[in-house]
């Protein structure tokens, strides 16, 4: 696994061995950012909730994005996020929360909140979407079994077990 494009393109990413761990593939992950676009500003805040190696975090820094906070609830892979924020150069431009994402009570208003809960967890964007700026898009990676809510999809795509689904909460408040 590694940095797919931008500042830190090519840098290897860490993933440590521990049970639930799935880390976003370098597969997923570009067609994350091939539905997002491809570089960000430096006004870019990101959020990366059960951000496990922090890989769509770094990928959107190393893209442009001035600002990113991952929120992980495991002690461990807390430690392997800030070493790879270090390797990649991005260490002053992010804070790792170690708790978990219903206890954690990062800043908003974000650009941009990717959310990659565990698949035994039903996902919950409701968790995430106070959070998000007005046309701040939000991310939710989940298995093809779930049932993500439909209000503010407007875009998704499968990737064998895989579906990234994408919001923008404001679009629900219009139709």
């Amino acid at each position: 696994m590694r940095v797919i494009a931008g500042t830190a393109k090519g840098v290897p990413l860490k993933a440590p061995n521990v049970s639930g761990l799935r880390p976003t593939s370098d597969l997923i992950r570009g067609a994350i950012f091939d539905i997002l676009g491809q570089f960000f500003d430096a006004d870019t805040r990101v959020l990366d909730l059960y951000a496990g190696t922090g890989a769509l975090g770094i990928e959107a820094l190393s893209r442009g994005a001035g600002w990113a906070d991952f929120v992980e609830q495991n002690a461990r892979v807390c430690g392997v996020i800030r070493e790879n924020l270090k390797a990649a150069g991005l260490q002053h431009q992010a804070i790792v929360h170690c708790l978990p994402v219903e206890r954690a009570s990062p800043i908003g208003p974000y650009d941009l909140i990717f959310m990659d809960p565990p698949y035994a967890l039903e996902p919950n964007p409701s968790l995430a979407l106070p959070l998000l700026r007005d046309g701040g898009r939000l991310v939710l990676e989940h298995s093809r079994r779930a049932s993500p809510p439909q209000a503010g999809l407007i875009k998704q795509r499968r990737h064998g077990d895989t579906v990234i689904s994408i919001y923008e909460p404001q679009k629900a408040l219009v139709d």
